[in-house]
């Protein structure tokens, strides 16, 4: 296990607000002619195609580009080649997702989101053109909803799906751990091109050892084990990948906000990032050192078929600075 101490705050550039006194309402679901794509700022809805709207003031309207602007900083942020990607988030909505796609814009990286509600990415995203970002519609759980055009072009998968371990409202409609933490990242994968140049799967501590305690307590519905099945599934894919193993999540998640508030978040004292193999560390982390490790993750060839538990405990840490997560991971050791 290695602990490093740098000064982690990510460079994700505030975005300029709208103007007081102008207003932008509610988005709606415009249908166009039939096909299987994005559209600009839209999204996929199994073979129809569906723009995202918004009914907004003129004003507002022309001063929408203001909102993907970059500081020069924080286009400094991440590796050169990172325009030619196309990153595939998804779970993009949750807690660890949306600050990952949030990052994504903040780096000018393409992406595209696979989410059951298409809707939530204009709400949190606001309205952003095709070359930015693309939404398609689509659920994991259901192996019909992953059309292979939904992959064409992608480069890499960022996966942070998830559930709550106990039985609450976010199981509504089926949402238990087996239904996602299994069969969803089971299709996910089936369903994924093998030319994929790395998938970062996002899972949990405590995997290893579901039936001890203290984690077989957390894992009284299943959570752990299942995580830990879809685990092995990536494992012996073929694909490239990186799994990310987060303690307790803190900070956020940020899902009644919008895009300009992701990109202010910051993780307060909790800056300094341990990471461990071997499934041996416990504490929590911050959701943005998760989304950060991910992201970074992406470019560390050292990170290739390998399995990380990470952490975060105040203090100075790493930032958005590829070399210092290079040595952070490149120093993690099992003890």
């Amino acid at each position: 296990m290695a602990v490093a101490c740098f000064n982690f705050n990510p460079v994700l550039s505030p975005l300029v607000p709208a103007p007081p006194g102008r207003r932008v309402r509610a988005a709606f679901l415009r249908p166009r002619a039939a096909s299987l794509g994005p559209v600009a700022g839209g999204a996929v809805v199994g073979r129809v195609r569906w723009q995202l709207a918004a009914a907004a003031e003129p004003q507002a309207v022309q001063e929408q580009p203001a909102r993907t602007e970059v500081s020069g900083e924080a286009a400094a942020a991440g590796p050169s080649e990172t325009s030619s990607k196309l990153v595939l988030v998804v779970g993009g909505t949750g807690g660890v997702g949306q600050l990952v796609v949030a990052s994504l814009l903040s780096r000018s990286i393409k992406s595209r989101l696979l989410l059951r509600d298409p809707e939530k990415a204009e709400s949190l995203f606001g309205k952003q053109d095709e070359s930015v970002m693309q939404v398609y519609k689509g659920d994991t759980r259901n192996p019909n909803d992953l059309d292979p055009q939904m992959f064409e072009g992608v480069t890499h998968v960022i996966c942070c799906t998830g559930t709550t371990a106990f039985p609450s409202k976010r199981w509504d409609g089926d949402n238990t751990p087996e239904r996602v933490d299994w069969d969803g990242i089971r299709n996910l994968v089936s369903a994924l091109p093998r030319t994929i140049k790395r998938l970062i799967f996002v899972s949990s501590i405590g995997v290893t050892k579901y039936n001890e305690i203290p984690w077989s307590i957390m894992n009284l519905f299943g959570v752990l084990k299942y995580k830990k099945m879809a685990e092995d599934f990536v494992r012996n894919s073929g694909i490239p990948f990186t799994i990310i193993r987060p303690g307790r999540l803190t900070d956020g998640p940020y899902t009644s906000y919008d895009l300009n508030t992701l990109l202010k978040a910051t993780a307060g004292e909790r800056r300094a990032v341990v990471i461990g193999k071997g499934d041996k560390l416990v504490g929590e982390v911050s959701r943005l050192v998760v989304a950060e490790a991910c992201i970074q993750a992406l470019d560390i060839e050292s990170t290739e078929g390998q399995i990380y538990e990470i952490n975060s405990v105040k203090g100075d840490g790493p930032g958005t600075d590829p070399e210092k997560w290079k040595e952070l991971f490149s120093s993690a050791q099992s003890t």
